[in-house]
């Protein structure tokens, strides 16, 4: 138990307090979950994005995350002091930008009023994406974001104490960029960051995709 705690990073936390980081009560329309018993065989078919919180010296900050479900690459990523529709908006035109993802893209987040709100509905609207949220109430419906978060908490944030902003948002992009992306292995994708994963997987595409005759 005091493993598990220490793990947790629940000792000697009593004045923590928690940072509630999605707001489902509101008017927007939501969408019903379709990564329910979907089976993802390739890169850009399904994206999961998520919001978390960073403690700074005198304020807290927010990150926003857009991760390709299938290599768990995280592909977007934006920070910001306020918790609005700019601050995923970033996170998914990054993304947009670096993958250019086919249209049909399964998109995968929570409630919030960030991901339902018209701006940010209309943006993966235009780009032809399924739109697709947890269930209220069920936050490990995106798991893999979670999970993405824990390492990131786990082996960047919970060593570091952010003297400014700036020195956070940079610590973090370099963690994500350098070190997740590129570094981390994973047993999901056979011990290999996500970066290798998915170079292993276009080039074995390459190879298996038929050279047209004539």
């Amino acid at each position: 138990m005091l493993r598990v705690m220490r793990e947790e990073a629940l000792l000697c936390q009593l004045r923590r307090r928690f940072v509630v980081t999605t707001d489902s009560g509101h008017g927007h329309r939501t969408y019903p979950n379709l990564l329910a018993g979907l089976t993802l065989d390739g890169l850009d078919r399904a994206w999961a994005a998520d919001i978390t919180y960073v403690r700074l010296p005198t304020s807290f900050a927010y990150l926003a995350c857009v991760l390709d479900a299938y290599s768990r690459r995280c592909v977007g990523w934006a920070f910001s002091r306020s918790i609005d529709t700019r601050l995923t908006l970033a996170a998914l035109r990054m993304a947009l930008e670096m993958r250019r993802p086919p249209r049909g893209l399964v998109h995968h987040s929570d409630r919030g009023v960030q991901y339902a709100s018209a701006e940010y509905v209309e943006c993966l609207e235009r780009e032809g994406a399924a739109i697709s949220m947890s269930a209220k109430g069920y936050p490990y419906d995106n798991a893999k974001a979670e999970s993405f978060f824990k390492s990131l908490k786990t082996e960047e944030v919970r060593l570091k104490s952010y003297r400014t902003f700036e020195e956070a948002e940079a610590d973090i992009g370099r963690f994500i960029e350098v070190v997740y992306n590129h570094k981390r292995l994973h047993s999901s994708l056979g011990y290999m960051p996500p970066a290798e994963f998915e170079a292993k997987h276009l080039t074995e595409t390459e190879r298996l995709t038929p050279v047209p005759v004539g």
